[in-house]
């Protein structure tokens, strides 16, 4: 086993580091020791899975990696209609993970039926609160059925919004239940004027950073493969538009990512 010596622990000041908050290095298909050598500032990162065997996976990574890796349980929203033959399996692995997801709704490219996607969503829900563990929210053109139940399960104080696309609107109005933002690359695109409006709002002990790694890389390496190592670039980027230090952000993020990961 290939121990790297970082935990999640708060780095002395001047050492702090980042901490990636979705990395999908199990869907990768690149050797994740390299691209976690590659990202020498970043301290431990989460690697969500989308279904079982990823799940499965990213639990695998995270014992090769203790203290480097920590892994998630669910099934992305693209696949909710594999719910019935997934939960069995599901359910077993996420004693072991750190959250419960990636889960939520896709209303963009549907690629599960609208109603099938929600009940998924659902017993992700039940299941986090079950468990008493964070749930990892993707929202695509699905705001108002996810406030709606996330609002109605009391659980909007355990959920993170992965890779967060709402304006000023949206944001204002998850606020209110409690949420965590998770800012993606996206946040640096030309076309994400919407998303800085939004992230003026966050304040700073509900934010959180990520790569969405192998997707969505930040400037400037925007149209390339993703990696763990990028999330900096994220991280400056939401420095800039609250008026920051990079390094401020990185301590608040980490702080951050360790009380809602525990």
């Amino acid at each position: 086993m290939r121990e790297l010596q970082c935990g999640p622990g708060l780095p002395s000041a001047g050492s702090v580091k980042w901490v990636d908050t979705h990395c999908h290095l199990q869907l990768d298909g690149r050797n994740p020791a390299e691209l976690l050598d590659r990202a020498v500032q970043v301290d431990w990162v989460v690697v969500p899975g989308v279904d079982a065997a990823s799940s499965r996976a990213a639990l695998d990574l995270a014992a090769q990696y203790p203290g480097k890796v920590f892994a998630t349980c669910g099934l992305h929203p693209h696949d909710a209609d594999q719910w019935p033959s997934e939960a069995g399996s599901l359910r077993e692995l996420a004693p072991s993970s750190v959250a419960i997801g990636e889960t939520g709704l896709d209303f963009y490219r549907e690629l599960s039926p609208r109603d099938e996607q929600i009940v998924s969503f659902n017993e992700h829900v039940r299941l986090a609160t079950e468990l008493d563990k964070p749930l990892i929210v993707h929202c695509r053109d699905a705001f108002s059925d996810i406030y709606d139940i996330l609002e109605k399960s009391g659980e909007g104080g355990r959920a993170v919004l992965h890779s967060w696309t709402g304006g000023t609107r949206w944001t204002k109005r998850f606020l209110e239940l409690g949420v965590m933002f998770s800012f993606s690359g996206m946040i640096g695109f030309d076309t994400a004027e919407t998303i800085r409006l939004g992230a003026e709002l966050v304040p700073d002990d509900r934010a959180l950073v990520e790569t969405d790694t192998p997707y969505l890389a930040p400037p400037p390496h925007r149209g390339e493969r993703n990696e763990p190592a990028w999330v900096s670039h994220v991280g400056e980027a939401l420095a800039r538009i609250w008026g920051r230090s990079p390094e401020d952000v990185a301590r608040v993020t980490t702080e951050n990512a360790l009380r809602i990961f525990r």
